[in-house]
């Protein structure tokens, strides 16, 4: 048993019940009435890095919440890892559907954790897998084993946009410098089948409106010889695709990087049953782009979807009318090398351009970010690989995530590094919903598995610049 495995099982209740009192202040961004709960996690997060063994800790003051700095550097002629996390969580809301109170953790044994999992928000998006690095770096200093330079950046705005990320990074770009940045932010495909995150997708957010008459008015005096605004947005969204799915936007795809014949037979042999996604969605059949998987579809290829409708009389029972107004709200998951701002002045362009002169369009774009790719050749992922190898016994699959997280292009236009997502979270973990949870096993297996990022990491940094 290794030195790592059996400081773990030494302390284990003690890494579990940590987590729990952490777990147990809800540190909720989103919600003001919850601004001293924020605050106070900031400084439990900074007392957990002066435990751990950070030779100096701040509290950094931004705009909104604070960030959490720490560092430990033992020879500046060694590489540094910069680890990002947030302590801030999601509202808990609706209460009602929790099967325990989400801000009294408790441990539930379960089909997919026989270990049993804690049952909390925040478990596992980001607070249980923002903690196993400090219980990682901790283990390395109680050994004297630390490889290489150790930077933490936790901040407190992430689940509301990371609204003072941007403000702070920039102007902390020398405290922030680094070789490489870890984060445990997402998942893997089992507890058997290791996975690293080497993609996300962009974004753009845009809300449409479509305005005809101006004022609403009665279908049956009216109908057939004015516009509904209703009738023609849904046309006009109809017609956004093509009958192969393909997304029917002028120049939306003339900046997309195909994914390698490489990756996608990497991405393939990651363990998919097709009538299982089904069932678990109650869906007779998949849709999509046409020429490519699934889990291609999701992950490598951009998507347009409609995230919600509206407009005219949606009460109860019957009121004859054509609305003045109809609106809808869409977003486009971009793929390298989309640029959301040209995607929105793209869609924007088309879409006025779909609309008869009966009407008038306008288009608000809310938000964006770039995607972001980290190549399977980069040491980065080789010692993330390594690390996972070691500790699972088999090799990790590379996947893109379907999902965005913007600070990650962020980081590399401001800090010029490659990200590492070594997520060590399940797709039935339920984070942001009811019943968020987060296995003992992950939780545990990740504190075991980051030490040896760090190992194989400065090794072959060391390769690399002999």
């Amino acid at each position: 048993m290794s030195a790592i495995k059996t400081y773990i099982d030494q302390n284990k209740d003690r890494f579990i019940n940590e987590l729990i009192e952490l777990l147990k202040i809800p540190s909720i961004s989103a919600d003001k009435a919850y601004k001293e709960a924020v605050l106070n996690t900031s400084e439990v997060v900074k007392l957990s890095l002066e435990k751990a063994g950070c030779s100096h800790v701040e509290i950094c003051e931004t705009p909104g919440y604070p960030i959490v700095y720490g560092e430990h550097i033992i020879d500046k002629n060694l590489p540094t890892v910069l680890v990002y996390g947030h302590y801030d969580v999601q509202p808990a809301d609706p209460i009602d559907l929790w099967d325990s109170p989400p801000f009294e953790p408790v441990i539930k044994i379960t089909a997919a954790h026989p270990d049993g999992a804690i049952y909390a928000r925040g478990s596992c998006d980001d607070k249980g897998q923002m903690y196993m690095h400090v219980k990682a770096f901790e283990i390395l200093i109680k050994q004297n084993s630390l490889p290489c330079n150790v930077k933490f950046m936790i901040e407190g705005e992430e689940e509301i946009g990371s609204s003072s990320l941007g403000w702070f990074v920039e102007r902390n770009q020398e405290k922030l410098s680094n070789d490489v940045i870890l984060i445990s932010d997402t998942g893997m495909i089992s507890n058997q089948q290791p996975s690293i995150t080497t993609g996300l997708r962009g974004l753009s957010y845009v809300e449409v409106e479509v305005t005809g008459p101006n004022r609403d008015l009665h279908s049956g005096l009216y109908g057939g010889a004015v516009a509904n605004p209703v009738n023609i947005l849904t046309k006009m969204i109809a017609s956004l695709h093509d009958e192969n799915n393909h997304i029917s936007i002028p120049g939306f795809y003339d900046k997309v990087i195909e994914a390698t014949d490489e990756e996608r037979t990497e991405m393939a042999k990651a363990p998919f049953s097709l009538e299982a996604y089904k069932e678990a969605l109650d869906i007779q059949e998949v849709y999509g782009e046409s020429g490519y998987t699934t889990n291609e579809r999701n992950s490598i290829r951009p998507s347009l979807d409609v995230n919600g409708v509206w407009g005219g009389y949606i009460g109860e029972g019957a009121k004859t009318v054509i609305a003045s107004k109809a609106y809808a709200k869409i977003s486009m998951r971009l793929v390298p090398d989309q640029d959301p701002d040209e995607i929105t002045a793209l869609f924007t362009e088309h879409f006025n351009s779909l609309a008869p002169k009966s009407v008038k369009v306008k288009v608000t774009p809310h938000h964006g970010g770039h995607p972001y790719v980290t190549p399977i050749d980069n040491i980065g992922y080789k010692a993330a690989n390594k690390a996972y190898t070691e500790t699972f016994g088999v090799n990790a699959i590379p996947q893109r995530s379907g999902g965005s997280i913007p600070i990650v292009a962020l980081f590399e236009k401001e800090l010029k590094s490659k990200t590492i997502l070594m997520g060590f979270g399940l797709d039935s973990d339920a984070i942001h919903s009811p019943n968020e949870h987060f296995g003992v096993f992950n939780y545990l297996k990740g504190i075991e598995t980051i030490p040896l990022f760090y190992k194989y990491f400065t090794e072959l940094f060391q390769e690399l610049n002999q």
